[in-house]
């Protein structure tokens, strides 16, 4: 399955989720390849400093300028998560028509809801960019939520998110905005790697589960 982690906002903290999903799925006995398309090349750079330090599972991230889409279709036996920035736009929307589905991270803001909606209308499915693949899910969550449940931007945010039409599901799992996945990611770690028990790492395995639920069945 190829998954294009986007959104056209940055700091929706994309290459965190690329990041930590890819090594959640390496974990679960699965092959995994990324592709990081974004300038700033977070996801790849992750990648390599695991490498340096020795850290295993590694992953196989592939740090380039544009992609084909039959290298993304090439990938069959694997699980292929591809880390997209809008300043990289010829390439957002060469991937997102290889793609089984779009994840699309959205902070609780009104200005991302703005951003959200405006990215909808660039990979709509009457689009010239889209117009190969007409299949694609997108999939909204909100990422970096807010820990204080009486705070309503986050509630709020999620509800906008399902009136906006191109979103075919909002996910109910939620990332909240805590200070573990930055400095895990400063070691070259997911979350739940430098925190197997702490919320965080609760909360992603949750959401990871929710995305691919064939995996939760074999646990079973």
């Amino acid at each position: 399955m190829i998954t294009v982690i986007a959104n056209l906002k940055g700091g929706s903290g994309k290459s965190t989720v690329a990041f930590n999903l890819a090594i959640w799925l390496v974990k679960q006995g699965r092959r995994v390849v990324g592709y990081d398309l974004d300038p700033q090349c977070t996801f790849s750079d992750l990648g390599m400093l695991r490498d340096e330090i020795g850290v295993r599972p590694n992953l196989e991230i592939h740090s380039v300028r544009a992609v084909l889409r039959d290298q993304l279709l090439s990938h069959t036996d694997c699980e292929v998560l591809v880390d997209v920035g809008a300043a990289n736009m010829a390439a957002m929307k060469e991937a997102m028509t290889s793609a089984d589905r779009i994840l699309v991270p959205v902070p609780p803001s009104q200005a991302d809801v703005w951003a959200t909606q405006r990215f909808l209308h660039i990979i709509g499915p009457d689009t010239e960019a889209m117009k190969f693949n007409g299949n694609q899910h997108t999939i909204a969550f909100i990422n970096r939520a807010d820990t204080n449940k009486s705070i309503r931007e986050t509630h709020e945010t999620e509800e906008a998110l399902r009136t906006l039409p191109g979103i075919d599901m909002v996910m109910p799992q939620r990332l909240r905005m805590r200070t573990s996945f930055r400095r895990s990611l400063s070691e070259g770690l997911a979350v739940f790697e430098m925190w197997p028990g702490s919320k965080a790492a609760g909360e992603f395995g949750s959401f990871a589960h929710a995305l691919y639920p064939d995996i939760a069945a074999n646990q079973n």
